[in-house]
């Protein structure tokens, strides 16, 4: 399976993201996913979105090999572990599928309970490094219409607009929601720096 890198800076050639600042220091590392996580996923998805996907949903993704990757930290003293995995606490993940020349981001998911720490900037600084790795020249994702947070996000990051998908969101028994088309280009990004 294609997997992001580890955390080690050496296996990058000393190129990794800096962890964000936070009050307290947590250690964090990167892990691909196993099925064995499947549960403490879906229930951080669920936790997460009014529409999450499914266990399917990941598992046709490890199935087809696309890297799906956790991001877990260490416990805080006093910190309450929901879903904890490897013992530690499962900060977020990211499920990217590669292409020629590109990577389309497919789900980031940061925990509830750890968000506005920047992580998810840690996660896209992450995978626009193994981007490049894998020689893309270019990000895309899709994002809700609505989700005016993940949007300022990625256009903070960089990310710029480039269509819409009419419809291509369930939401509710018989809506769908617009999705939003970014994309990045790589060639003249630093990770974590926009363009």
């Amino acid at each position: 399976m294609n997997a992001l890198p580890s955390a080690d800076p050496s296996e990058m050639g000393g190129l990794w993201p800096v962890p964000p600042a936070a009050p307290v220091e947590r250690r964090v590392r990167f892990r691909p996913m196993a099925l064995a996580d499947l549960d403490a996923v879906c229930e951080l998805e669920k936790r997460a979105y009014a529409h999450p996907w499914s266990a399917r949903h990941f598992q046709d993704s490890l199935a087809a090999g696309h890297p799906v990757v956790l991001l877990l930290g260490e416990a805080l003293p006093g910190e309450v572990l929901l879903a904890p995995v490897d013992g530690q606490v499962l900060l977020g993940y990211m499920v990217a599928m590669r292409g020629v020349d590109e990577v389309h981001l497919l789900n980031i998911t940061v925990s509830p309970d750890h968000r506005r720490q920047g992580w998810a900037r840690f996660l896209l600084d992450a995978l626009a490094l193994w981007s490049r790795g894998q020689g893309a020249h270019c990000l895309w994702l899709e994002v809700r219409e609505s989700n005016t947070p993940a949007r300022a996000l990625y256009t903070r990051y960089g990310f710029c607009q480039v269509g819409l998908r009419k419809g291509y969101y369930p939401n509710g028994p018989r809506e769908r929601e617009h999705a939003i088309v970014m994309s990045l280009l790589l060639d003249r990004t630093v990770a974590g720096e926009a363009p």
